[in-house]
C-alpha cells in the first residue's frame, strides 16, 4: 500500500510535465530522505514504466473506479514487481480489475496504443524499416555503458579489475563495437567506484563513442565540439589527441560546463578549452573561422533516439518544436561550418531518429555549401568497427539493431583549396606520428584570446556532478528547454 502511494504521488507531479521526470524524482527523493536505495530503485523502476507504457495504460486505466493516477501506479508496479507484490494492497474491486485487464492481448490494441507512441511520432517512426521492432526496443530499458579512458587504462585491464571486484555482479563485458565501451547489466552506483573517481572510466553510451571514431582526431590538432554539453565526447577526443593541441568545448550553458569541468579534471587532459559562448554567431567562434582540423556538432535535436532513458520526452516533445529544431540546427551547422579548415572534417551528429534532424538537414546543408562534400560515415567506420554493418553513406544506429541509443551521424568535408595541407584520416589512437603541423603565429594568437576570454581551463574544477546516462540527461529539447545529449 506504501509503495502505490508513493508511486502515485510521484506520477502526480510528473504528469504535469512541468519539469523532465528526472528532476522531478529527485525532488521528491530529497524531500523523502528517509526512503532506502531498495526502496528509490523500486519507485524509479515502476515511474519511468508508466512513462514507457503510459498510453496503453491509461486506454487500461479507463476502467475501474477510484484516481486514474492510482491504477497507473499498480500497473506500473505490477509489470515490475509483479501482482503477486501487490496483493495486500489491493482492495477486492482493483484486484479484479487488475486480472481483467491483465488477460487484455496487447496484438489486438492499434500500433500506436500498444507500443504507447503519441501519434505524430508513430506516423514518423512508421516510416523507417521494421517500425514494431524499433518502437518496443525503444520501451526498453537500457544498458549501462562505461568508456574507458584511453589516455589512462585499456579496456582488458578495466574489464579484468571489475571482474575481480564486487562490480563482477553487474555482468562487465566489452561492447561490441566501440573499443573502449564496457556494457553492466543493472545500474549500479558508478560514481563510488575507483576507476570513476580517478578518471580512468566515464558513463557513456556505445553510440556516442563511436562518434568520436568518424571525428578521427590527430594529434597537436585544432579541434572543436561546438555543442560540448556534458563533456563525454569532449573528454574521448581529447585522450585520443594524446592531450596535445587545443580542443575547445563550446556550449551556450556555462552551467552545462562548470558541471563538466570535474570530468575534465578526473579525466588528467591538459588541451580541454572551456568556452560559454553567447550563440552559435558569438564573436569567439567568428575568431576560428577556417583554422579547425575537425569540428563536431552533436546538435541540440528532439531526442527521440534516447527513449529508452528519457520515456517522457515523447510526451514532453511536440511536432511544433520540430520546425524550431530545424532551424537551430541549421544555424549552428552553418556556423560551424566556418571553422573548418580547407580539407578539415566536419562531423554533424544528433540523438535523433528522424528525417528532418538528419538526412534532410545535411542535404540542406550540402546545397547551399558547395565547399563541402560528403564522405562514406559508414565505410569510415567499417575500417575499426568490421562487425558494424552498415549501408551509408550516413551511420544511423538504432536500440533493437545495435543495442545503443538511437544516433545519427553525417561526415562533410571541406574541400582543399590552394596550397592548404592535406589532412590524415588517421586516429590519434592508431597514428605513431605527431600529427598534424604546429599552428601558424596567427592560430596561436587567437588562440590565446579565447583562453583569455573563457576564463577557464581544463585543471580548473567545481563541485562534481555525476552524468549517469540514464532518464532524461540523455535528452536534447525543444529550443527553450536544450539539455546535453546521451553521453
Amino acid at each position: 500500500m506504501i509503495r502505490i502511494d508513493q508511486v502515485q504521488r510521484v506520477l502526480g507531479e510528473i504528469l504535469q510535465w512541468t519539469y523532465p521526470a528526472d528532476a522531478t524524482l529527485s525532488h521528491w527523493f530529497r524531500a523523502h530522505p528517509t526512503l532506502g536505495g531498495r526502496d528509490r530503485g523500486e519507485v524509479a523502476e515502476a515511474v519511468y514504466d508508466v512513462l514507457r507504457h503510459l498510453r496503453r495504460y491509461r486506454q487500461l486505466a479507463e476502467s475501474g473506479s477510484g484516481p486514474a493516477s492510482r491504477r497507473l501506479a499498480i500497473l506500473g508496479l505490477a509489470a515490475t514487481l509483479g501482482a503477486a507484490f501487490l496483493e495486500d494492497g489491493l482492495d477486492p474491486s482493483e484486484h479484479d480489475w487488475l486480472q481483467r485487464v491483465s488477460r487484455i492481448n496487447p496484438a489486438t490494441l492499434p500500433r500506436a496504443v500498444r507500443t504507447s507512441m503519441p501519434d505524430w511520432l508513430d506516423e514518423r517512426l512508421g516510416k523507417l524499416d521494421d517500425p514494431e521492432s524499433l518502437m518496443s526496443a525503444l520501451n526498453r530499458p537500457a544498458a549501462l555503458d562505461l568508456r574507458v579512458n584511453p589516455l589512462k587504462m585499456e579496456r582488458e585491464a578495466a574489464l579484468a579489475a571489475l571482474g575481480d571486484g564486487p562490480a563482477a555482479r553487474f555482468e562487465p563485458q566489452a561492447t561490441p563495437y566501440s573499443p573502449w565501451g564496457i556494457r553492466l547489466a543493472g545500474r549500479p552506483a558508478v560514481n563510488r567506484w575507483p576507476l570513476f573517481e580517478n578518471g580512468s572510466l566515464e558513463v557513456q553510451d556505445e553510440g556516442s563513442q563511436l562518434l568520436a571514431l568518424l571525428v578521427g582526431p590527430r594529434r597537436g590538432e585544432m579541434i572543436i565540439d561546438f555543442c560540448a554539453g556534458a563533456g563525454g565526447k569532449t573528454l574521448l577526443l581529447g585522450a585520443l589527441m594524446r592531450s596535445t593541441g587545443r580542443l575547445y568545448a563550446f556550449d551556450v550553458s556555462a552551467a552545462r560546463l562548470a558541471r563538466a569541468k570535474p570530468r575534465f579534471a578526473r579525466s588528467g587532459l591538459s588541451n580541454v578549452v572551456p568556452v560559454a559562448i553567447d550563440s552559435e554567431n558569438d564573436a569567439r567562434v567568428k575568431r576560428l573561422a577556417g583554422k579547425a582540423q575537425r569540428v563536431l556538432v552533436d546538435a541540440p535535436c528532439s531526442g527521440i533516439g534516447t527513449l529508452r532513458r528519457n520515456p517522457d520526452l515523447k510526451w514532453r516533445q511536440h511536432p511544433e518544436a520540430l520546425a524550431e529544431l530545424g532551424a537551430l540546427q541549421t544555424r549552428i551547422l552553418n556556423s560551424a561550418a566556418r571553422c573548418v579548415a580547407p580539407g578539415g572534417r566536419l562531423v554533424y551528429a544528433t540523438c535523433s531518429l528522424l528525417a528532418e534532424e538528419n538526412e534532410i538537414q545535411v542535404q540542406q546543408f550540402l546545397d547551399t555549401h558547395p565547399d563541402f562534400e560528403r564522405l562514406d560515415a559508414a565505410e569510415i567506420l567499417a575500417s575499426r568497427c568490421p562487425e558494424l554493418d552498415l549501408e551509408g553513406p550516413y551511420v544511423q544506429l538504432r536500440p533493437d539493431v545495435h543495442g545503443t541509443d538511437g544516433f545519427f551521424a553525417a561526415v562533410l568535408e571541406r574541400k582543399k583549396t590552394g596550397a592548404a595541407a592535406p589532412v590524415s584520416d588517421e586516429t590519434a589512437s592508431t597514428s605513431d606520428e605527431a600529427g598534424s603541423a604546429s599552428a601558424d603565429s596567427e592560430s596561436v594568437a587567437v588562440e590565446s584570446e579565447l583562453v583569455a576570454d573563457s576564463g577557464s581551463t581544463a585543471g580548473q574544477t567545481e563541485p562534481a556532478s555525476v552524468d549517469t546516462g540514464a532518464g532524461p540527461a540523455g535528452a536534447k529539447l525543444a529550443p527553450a528547454e536544450t539539455k546535453p545529449s546521451a553521453e
